[in-house]
């Protein structure tokens, strides 16, 4: 092999039906010792080819990218630029199909349990899931009851985290249906990995990434309150301090969207409008990207300058819509997530395509007992944490750490879930002593239109860079990699992906969507502009 692989660490996966407590994380790219999965041979075959400089080389040129175009992150409070390594996560089309189903699944599961949670609730009536588990829930707003959708979406836009355990099976690890971030890193990373990588862009059939705004955007317009046939839709940001600022100006721009904020935006008769230079403007859609406290001072918090007062009551009313709707989160907790199973099963007749994983329910006082004997072995998560921010990895806490966590769970177990440490599954990634496996998982993108949910091919691959680390998240110092989604359904394909050996072309083609987008992108521009020139 070349330089890059020759001290690399490859667990030789047991003898199948002897599991054990210690068992190997599964590596995605090497299935044993010198033994490449298909997946991953070309990109194993042009990675073999380079030295270790060489690929620092390209790393650096990434990070010097992502630098000069501000892609970062918050970190501890301060702003960095966000890690991409330079070698993909591989994915085939055949595998993808399945991931494609199950996350399809998923958010018809969420989209009609939100619907009869904030409706006649029936879910509750027939005993699936408790009712005192959703009215205990930190997210579940009854100022959200009497927002009917127009289109009876509530879900515009989700992210539903994988995970792959060490014998190779993909489960979801947790819901994201309320401001779920981070799909600009995965046009960032798309763009920069065919500038840096151009030789495996045109050797491999990667399934583009281009289309995501185009769909969002036929996503927020579908979503228009009844009547409205050319909806003036705007992305709300909380401003330039937020750690997600970047996404809220990279998709604002690929849409062709204004982007706002709360002081820019104000409701009079039931209605919402936009200050314009040319006046006020009459807004349909917001694609909000502020959490549910901070959106209407009226019907949450009172000291909130990040949305209008009185949004709320326009969207009771139907003229205007939120995308997200208000109150999601109540879905996005982890005690709903050990019940989707039974939900999928309840709403849809069928069971899951990507299982959970096994799960403990701390309010069940059998289960609290379990948990307390082996605090040392399980992971225990807060139900309404996220970024792994609360997250306590038992067999890595200290003595003080656990009893102090055990308390916690004692006097509030409705607050915390339970789950076993998986070895989630590596991926081979550059770190100061060269390729190292690391842990990974992976964020695929949903976007709900009414009639159809169309997956981003890929999706956001968080990889943990400190060796052995579980928790991938950004917040807690991971970075990130292209995910790639290759081969095809259909042999026409081919001729749509890739065929074009000039690199410039390549670029385009993975990060461009089609001339609708842009059309639509020129309907709105162009009727705003008609706008201030009647005013």
């Amino acid at each position: 092999m070349g330089d890059l692989f020759e001290q690399y660490p490859v667990a030789v996966d047991p003898v199948s039906g002897g599991r054990s407590k210690t068992r190997a994380a599964f590596d995605e790219m090497f299935s044993a010792p010198n033994e490449v999965r298909f997946s991953y041979q070309k990109i194993h075959e042009v990675l073999g080819g380079m030295t270790q400089d060489e690929l620092r080389g390209r790393t650096k040129a990434l990070a010097d990218s992502y630098l000069a175009q501000g892609v970062t992150f918050d970190f501890a409070g301060e702003e960095r630029p966000f890690p991409l390594d330079a070698v993909p996560r591989v994915i085939e089309k055949a595998e993808w199909n399945v991931l494609d189903a199950g996350v399809k699944q998923r958010v018809k599961v969420l989209e009609a349990f939100l619907a009869d949670i904030y409706g006649p609730q029936n879910a509750i009536r027939d005993g699936v899931i408790p009712a005192s588990l959703v009215a205990s829930s930190a997210h579940y707003h009854r100022a959200a009851h009497g927002i009917d959708p127009a289109n009876g979406v509530r879900i515009q836009v989700s992210g539903i985290d994988l995970v792959r355990d060490e014998y190779g099976a993909w489960r979801v690890l947790e819901d994201n249906v309320r401001v779920p971030s981070g799909v600009s890193y995965v046009i960032s990373n798309r763009r920069v990995m065919a500038q840096t990588l151009p030789e495996i862009f045109q050797q491999m059939k990667i399934q583009p990434v281009g289309e995501y705004p185009n769909k969002l955007l036929a996503a927020l317009r579908a979503s228009a309150p009844s009547g409205v046939t050319d909806p003036v839709v705007v992305v709300l940001t909380p401003g330039v301090y937020n750690s997600a600022y970047f996404e809220h100006t990279l998709l604002a721009r690929l849409m062709g969207l204004e982007l706002v904020e709360g002081r820019d935006l104000f409701c009079s008769g039931g209605k919402v409008f936009m200050r314009t230079t040319a006046g006020a403007r009459r807004v349909d859609v917001i694609y909000r990207r502020v959490d549910d406290e901070f959106l209407d001072p009226l019907a949450f918090r009172a000291d909130s300058m990040l949305g209008p007062p009185g949004l709320l009551t326009a969207a009771r009313l139907g003229n205007v819509t939120l995308a997200n709707a208000v109150g999601n989160g109540v879905a996005d907790d982890k005690l709903v997530y050990t019940y989707m199973p039974d939900l999928t099963k309840y709403y849809l007749g069928e069971d899951p395509i990507i299982e959970n994983v096994k799960t403990w329910r701390l309010e069940e006082r059998a289960s609290l007992e379990e948990v307390l004997d082996r605090l040392d072995e399980l992971v225990v998560k807060p139900v309404d944490g996220s970024g792994g921010k609360g997250l306590v990895v038992g067999p890595r806490a200290s003595k003080k750490e656990l009893e102090d966590l055990r308390k916690r769970l004692i006097k509030d177990p409705r607050g915390w879930i339970a789950q076993p440490v998986i070895q989630l599954s590596t991926i081979p990634t550059l770190v100061d002593a060269g390729l190292r496996p690391r842990h990974a998982d992976l964020r695929p993108f949903a976007v709900n239109d009414g009639k159809d949910v169309w997956v981003l091919p890929g999706g956001l691959t968080r990889v943990a860079l400190p060796e052995g680390e579980l928790v991938v998240n950004s917040s807690q110092g991971g970075g990130s990699k292209d995910t790639w989604v290759v081969g095809l359904d259909r042999p026409n394909e081919a001729q749509l992906l890739n065929t074009n050996s000039r690199v410039s072309s390549v670029v385009a083609g993975q990060t461009s969507g089609d001339s609708g987008f842009r059309s639509q992108q020129e309907q709105q521009q162009q009727s705003l502009l008609e706008a201030q020139n009647n005013a």
